[in-house]
């Protein structure tokens, strides 16, 4: 059994590891012992912090193998993005040129330069490893965060955001990057996204253009990937479509991978999680829910089968389940059927 928990500083060889496996374009986890230790201590103490609003506070959190110890992944929320470090985005927009006199009708696609997502909550740095991909540990990875939301709302903001990974190959090449550094850089992507996760943002104010670039100037293979995901991040979009999370128009400004956004009252996970009281028995029929502890700083979640009486508002979990969670009879737990 898989039990998402908030991360510790035990942790950290486990995560490096992570960080290696993710490969290219996953800014969030850079291959640097520095940033990660400052990660995870920043993550420790968000959880034992005390908030009555959003704010710089990152929750960091690893899947852990209940049998093995072993970590299988990660996943994270930042509480409030840009506050103490600006988050860019291009925003994709349609503009129209035109002269009645002339008889001329132009309309055109824009990328303006901003950080309009100041204050959201930012879903962030999932990542599984691939021997784990399998049943539902990819929703649970997923999915846990938003029940934290629905029994934590105060630590939230109104609206979330997830980056979705953008195209580029196997050796991190990124088509719409490739533009940029011909006209803007002189770097490659792979060491633009690095220096970016590892929280070196200076050069993108220094170099990156502040006017509205028009997309029809940009090379066919820059334009075919403004929007579009990796392959490997396609599941996880879908996922999050699911939920209520879409496009607005902004986009990375690297890769230009889509940023998704919903409210956070209408993601259908916190909009459809319920809460009951834990009894601890042997629950050999039931349905599979997503479950999660009514803890903060003790956070636990796991997926199994739970039987719910809804009349009685009771949730009838098994021992090793109650154990993962660490509740017993009585506590009280929230959960969504999958």
């Amino acid at each position: 059994m898989l039990v998402i928990r908030p991360i510790t500083e035990a942790d950290y060889p486990a995560l490096m590891r992570c960080a290696e496996e993710s490969g290219h374009g996953f800014t969030s986890l850079p291959v640097n012992e520095e940033m990660l230790r400052n990660r995870i201590a920043h993550s420790v103490e968000s959880f034992g912090k005390e908030v009555t609003e959003p704010g710089t506070e990152g929750y960091l959190m690893v899947a852990e193998d209940t049998e093995t110890g072993e970590i299988a992944g990660t996943t994270a929320i930042e509480a409030a993005i840009g506050l103490d470090n600006p988050f860019y985005t291009y925003h994709l927009s349609t503009v129209v040129h035109a002269s009645r006199r002339l008889g001329v009708h132009n309309v055109v696609k824009v990328l303006t330069f901003g950080n309009n997502y100041t204050g959201n909550s930012e879903l962030c740095t999932l990542f599984l490893r691939p021997e784990w991909r399998q049943g539902l540990n990819g929703r649970l990875l997923s999915k846990c965060r938003f029940l934290m939301m629905a029994e934590h709302r105060h630590r939230f903001s109104e609206t979330v955001l997830a980056e979705m990974r953008g195209v580029s190959d196997e050796e991190g090449n990124s088509p719409f990057w490739h533009w940029l550094k011909e006209h803007f850089f002189s770097i490659d992507f792979t060491h633009a996204d690095y220096l970016t996760g590892i929280g070196a943002k200076g050069f993108i104010a220094d170099l990156m253009p502040k006017l509205p670039i028009y997309v029809s100037l940009l090379s066919p293979e820059a334009q075919a990937v403004i929007g579009q995901v990796h392959e490997k991040t396609r599941p996880a979009l879908r996922l999050l479509e699911k939920e209520g999370f879409c496009c607005r128009g902004y986009v990375d400004i690297f890769d230009a991978g889509p940023t998704v956004e919903c409210d956070v009252r209408n993601i259908e996970s916190v909009r459809h999680s319920i809460t009951c009281t834990v009894e601890v028995g042997e629950c050999t029929s039931g349905k599979d829910f997503i479950i999660s502890n009514g803890s903060f700083d003790g956070f636990r979640a796991v997926v199994g089968k739970v039987k719910v009486d809804e009349e009685k508002n009771i949730a009838q979990i098994t021992a090793e389940m109650a154990a993962a969670l660490q509740v017993k009879n009585g506590d009280h737990v929230r959960l969504i059927e999958q």
